[in-house]
């Protein structure tokens, strides 16, 4: 148990919500439509090679080169889902003792 405790202690402490700066999304998003881009030409040459092989294929292929491009979009345009994670909060420590009135019932001063 001493162990988990040391490496947390080692972690820097989470004391908010905050998302990656718009900077770091952006370039996640341009990285993702990059890559959807990428694959939508390869289905359009992979189409254009197949034709002749097999009409399903190319079909396949082709319907493929057609819809990406609405799907790049639509991706680039939404914001990241939030992480869910054990980050490593603050937590207050625990009292040692919790102080007990002498009293069972309470006093009340009026002044």
């Amino acid at each position: 148990m001493a162990s988990s405790q040391s490496s947390s202690r080692n972690e820097p402490v989470l004391i908010t919500e905050a998302e990656p700066s718009q900077v770091d999304q952006h370039a996640a998003r341009k990285k993702r439509y990059a890559i959807t881009m990428a694959i939508r030409g390869v289905s359009l040459v992979l189409a254009a090679m197949t034709y002749t092989y097999s009409i399903w294929l190319m079909a396949v292929f082709a319907v493929l080169g057609t819809v990406l491009p609405w799907i790049a979009v639509v991706m680039a345009n939404d914001r990241p889902p939030k992480k869910k994670g054990d980050m490593n909060r603050y937590r207050p420590p625990a009292p040692d003792r919790i102080l007990e009135s002498g009293s069972s019932r309470a006093r009340v001063i009026d002044m």
